[in-house]
């Protein structure tokens, strides 16, 4: 396919098809079908048939990809008349691209198009739960950190610490930290957490912030009254997953925290490496 073509059509697609709605890109039907080299609507509509067809299979809800619209257009008279449409959603463009005629160098350009924009997609939705992790670690750490220094500053040492964690872990999880270490196969020299999916991180964050809440509240002096604490709020958290089907303990482990980071640091590094230029 000529660069001219590719470059004519890209152009098309993005600037002048391409719409959103609540925040949500949209292509309307009409106009992807001339897009698509499809004379008639009725011919067009064949292929998105079968593209609601596969989105059906897929497990997506067809009516949250192919919205039933109508739109006003213009006649040669001067006059208006009201037509059916559908809104598509990339994904759905993505789906009759794939079922259209690949003889037309319109088709074979949007099958690539939208397979490549739809997985650029599903990265940046990867790459922001990665950095939510990362992110759910670093806050947990510091929630930690917090709390060994509010068990030194009411008991006057944080020998503690460690052992009130433990516990923790053990209401947590209805299992010991060791007993998960095994489960989610962590390195003895690593901390449990490293490996813990992002809910659990912030469920430990979130019993960790109220136990450090309530020691100070409540002035609990001693390693027993703030380990009762600690126990007692990381029971209240496993139930309220619980309660929403989220069972702690047969959640799978998540990459090592750190090496997630490692992978985010190097994409930003090389962002900043080679970033965009405007032709010259």
């Amino acid at each position: 396919m000529k660069k001219e073509l590719v470059q004519t059509l890209t152009s098309t697609f993005e600037g002048h098809a391409q719409q959103t709605d609540n925040g949500v890109e949209y292509w309307l039907a009409r106009d992807i079908q001339h897009l698509l080299g499809y004379s008639k609507w009725e011919n067009f509509l064949n292929v998105v048939d079968k593209a609601k067809t596969a989105c059906e299979v897929s497990g997506h809800v067809v009516a949250n990809h192919f919205p039933d619209v109508r739109k006003m257009v213009d006649l040669g008279s001067g006059s208006q008349r009201e037509v059916e449409d559908l809104m598509l959603t990339r994904y759905a463009c993505y789906l009759v691209a794939q079922n259209g005629d690949p003889r037309k160098a319109e088709i074979a350009f949007a099958q690539t198009y939208f397979a490549v924009q739809t997985r650029k997609a599903e990265l940046i939705e990867q790459r922001l739960l990665e950095a939510e992790r990362v992110r759910a670690r670093k806050k947990l750490i510091t929630s930690e950190k917090e709390l060994s220094e509010v068990i030194f500053e009411q008991t006057g040492g944080t020998q503690d610490f460690a052992m009130i964690r433990s516990k923790g872990d053990q209401a947590l999880f209805g299992k010991s930290t060791q007993a998960m270490k095994a489960q989610w196969m962590v390195p003895d020299s690593r901390p449990l957490a490293d490996f813990a999916p992002t809910i659990i991180l912030k469920a430990k964050d979130f019993a960790a912030e109220i136990t450090i809440f309530n020691t100070r509240q409540h002035q609990l002096g001693n390693e027993k009254q703030i380990a009762t604490e600690h126990v007692s709020n990381n029971l209240a958290v496993r139930k309220a997953l619980v309660d929403r089907g989220i069972r702690p303990e047969t959640l799978l482990a998540a990459e090592d925290v750190k090496k997630v980071e490692r992978r985010l640091q190097s994409a930003d590094k090389k962002a900043l490496q080679k970033p965009d230029k405007l032709d010259s």
